[in-house]
């Protein structure tokens, strides 16, 4: 967001706007009135994606030598979530509106008693937000204004619905009315998605959508160690679907209910320094988001207490980013143990050990898991990106420039071809001739309509980082070279083909 002049308040409003208008993210089935936490995605945002993705497992398997990667089904057999604890355990805390019948996380719902001079004389609330306690602050005081009440006002003090004793549920006002007496207690609620398999609807057929996809990797270990031929410590890296029944789908595309997920299971043995390997993939996966266009201003960790971590978990630490509603969690890495393998050897019978040849001895190997969405990036680059500036035209006049400064990594468009003008032949041969040689490696746009400097605009404001102009110097000056012009400096110079593929080359890998 360098350089932008978009104040944080209005940037998630932009990008939204943004992403609609050029084809980046649209609401699913729109045109039915759209269907909450779901999302589709655009040409221009299908190439983002699916650049995050490739980057991804180029750097995550096909460049390393200890990782190889596997694509499990979508549907598993139920056992498989009995096992892991899904089916009992991958619950959120739920509170209702009975007047509303508005639902709300019970965790993102936040509450404060009003204390003035040291009695407490109500209480108010707020959904969580970037600024939830001032929120609260500024509710109180208008709480102590509304009913008159003298004193002084003591500093709120913010809490969750989860921390709501019995007696405090009925006084703390619902968020849609205001009003006291209608919120119902935390109670669980299961967010998987079920489905039935075959022919018959019964107990016996149900079967659920996974919500996560690291228990493919956990329940196909064998076979990998058995066909791969893999050696401790080696990783599973997976990309796909999963599907979460949120409650409360938001901040565009950060919380939905089908998302896509990159995850790796690295494997080690149970003797190894499992907080030194920790801290190496925590080190990799913040490089690997400064390499794609994150800047480190941006950037932080999040340290899981000890009393907050389950109780098989060993450490795990959050990646997060500073997003426009507030720094959330982007990549999580989590040392597991063998809590996974195990579950699964006990719940299947089928033992998940590997023979260690310096012991003598079988153990089931113990597991850091790198988890991020691909969803929560995608929204972080063009996060990152997306700039308002003020700058000249051709003719010296002030206009608004919006632009992506998107990574060439993962950019949509890696370059533009543009013929000077389109109605003059030999111009537009050599543009397309030239088109048509990028086009076999690169996603290249070609544009020959209207003037040459709203050409630059759009490009701009899809995150292109490349424009080349063809010319009358290409077709009358010898040398036969381009006009290339980079799009965060909007420089220009000369370049001849063979030199705008070596560019291409060094940045885009």
């Amino acid at each position: 967001m360098s350089d932008s002049t978009t104040p944080t308040a209005n940037l998630m409003e932009a990008i939204v706007s943004l992403a609609k208008r050029r084809g980046f993210v649209f609401a699913s089935s729109e045109i039915y009135g759209g269907l909450n936490g779901f999302f589709d995605y655009g040409p221009l945002g299908t190439e983002l994606k699916k650049n995050i993705r490739d980057c991804w497992w180029d750097d995550m398997v096909r460049r390393r030598e200890d990782v190889v990667g596997l694509e499990s089904s979508i549907i598993m057999h139920p056992k498989v979530w009995e096992a892991s604890g899904h089916v009992a355990g991958f619950t959120d805390p739920l509170v209702d509106c009975k007047v509303s019948k508005q639902r709300y996380r019970a965790d993102q719902l936040f509450f404060a008693a009003v204390v003035v001079d040291e009695k407490t004389v109500g209480y108010v609330s707020a959904l969580e937000s970037e600024n939830t306690t001032g929120e609260l602050q500024t509710a109180a005081e208008a709480f102590k204004r509304k009913k008159a009440i003298q004193g002084t006002l003591a500093p709120i003090v913010a809490k969750d619905m989860t921390e709501a004793r019995e007696d405090e549920i009925p006084l703390i006002p619902s968020p849609a009315t205001g009003e006291a007496g209608s919120l119902t207690a935390p109670r669980s609620f299961n967010m998987m998605f079920q489905t039935n398999v075959g022919a018959m609807t019964d107990a016996s057929s149900v079967a659920y959508l996974r919500p996560e996809t690291a228990q493919g990797m956990f329940v196909d270990f064998k076979n990998v160690v058995d066909t791969g031929r893999v050696k401790l410590p080696f990783g599973i890296a997976q990309i796909g679907k999963s599907f979460r029944n949120e409650i409360t789908p938001r901040n565009f595309i950060f919380r939905s209910r089908e998302f896509e997920q990159m995850e790796m299971e690295y494997f080690i043995h149970e003797d190894a320094d499992w907080a030194k390997c920790h801290e190496e993939w925590i080190a990799w996966c913040e490089a690997w988001l400064k390499s794609i266009g994150l800047p480190d201003s941006h950037l932080s960790r999040y340290t899981h207490p000890k009393e907050k971590l389950a109780f098989y978990s060993r450490g795990t630490v959050d990646i997060m980013f500073n997003y426009p509603f507030g720094v959330q969690e982007l990549w999580g890495i989590a040392a597991r143990g063998n809590y996974d393998l195990t579950q699964h050897a006990n719940a299947s019978g089928k033992p998940q050990e590997i023979f260690d040849e310096a012991t003598k001895k079988k153990f089931v190997p113990h597991v850091i898991e790198p988890a991020v969405g691909v969803d929560r990036i995608f929204l972080a680059v063009l996060c990152a990106a997306y700039a308002e500036e003020e700058v000249k035209d051709e003719k010296g006049n002030v206009e608004k420039r919006t632009v992506l400064r998107l990574s060439p990594r993962i950019a949509p468009v890696k370059v533009a071809v543009l013929p000077l003008l389109k109605n003059k032949e030999q111009l537009v041969g050599r543009a397309q001739a030239l088109y048509t040689k990028l086009k076999r490696r690169y996603a290249v746009f070609y544009d020959e309509a209207g003037a040459i400097g709203r050409r630059y605009r759009r490009q701009d404001e899809i995150g292109t980082p490349w424009c080349v102009t063809i010319d009358f110097d290409t077709i009358e000056k010898p040398g036969d070279t381009f006009t290339l012009r980079e799009r965060d400096s909007m420089q220009q110079q000369r370049i001849t083909e063979t030199e705008l593929f070596a560019l291409l080359e060094e940045q885009v890998y």
